[in-house]
């Protein structure tokens, strides 16, 4: 499942440059992160690395991108080439 910034963003900077995927830029007023970059971080970290420094706590799981961890590493590999 890819996950997602909610409007509870506060633009504070910090997980843009802990995105290995360079899944997350930043939208009209919040970060917003891409779902077809994002595999929370399956492939490069136990955790995604996002919500470790998020904050404010407001990257959830996005609903709309139901994904397990086998589909998340087959995104990765495909993003990466590994």
């Amino acid at each position: 499942m890819a996950l997602m910034i909610t409007d509870e963003c506060i633009n504070c900077d910090v997980c843009e440059p802990e995105c290995p995927n360079n899944a997350i830029s930043q939208g009209d007023e919040i970060y917003q992160i891409d779902p077809e970059k994002c595999t929370e971080c399956v492939g490069h970290f136990d955790t995604p690395q996002c919500v470790e420094v998020c904050p404010v706590d407001c990257i959830p799981k996005n609903p709309a991108r139901v994904e397990n961890t086998d589909q998340l590493m087959v995104k990765y590999h495909q993003l990466t080439g590994k």
